[in-house]
């Protein structure tokens, strides 16, 4: 089975997105933990969220896993037959 460019960018899309839920946690003060925050929002709400370096570093990040897992699918590492055997289902 050959990666064609739609099926690449959809496994890619499902990376960025599973990483930049990983990395919004990051760096992200509280109004609560710095004592500062405008009356009626809620104390958890970040202070400066810094989405555009989240978003730079979920590029980056997502795009070493999908290079690092389309050099392992290309090897052969990376198919259905050993991630049965790895999980115990008989293929």
């Amino acid at each position: 089975m050959a990666y064609t460019i739609s099926t690449a960018f959809a496994i890619y899309f499902v990376m960025w997105w599973v990483t930049l839920f990983l990395t919004l946690p990051f760096g992200v003060r509280s109004q609560h933990e710095d004592g500062v925050g405008a009356p009626g929002t809620d104390p958890g709400a970040p202070i400066v969220p810094g989405l555009g370096r989240k978003l730079i570093w979920t590029t980056v990040i997502s795009a070493v896993i999908f290079a690092v897992s389309w050099l392992a699918y290309s090897a052969g590492l990376l198919n259905v037959e050993r991630l049965s055997k790895l999980m115990g289902f008989p293929f």
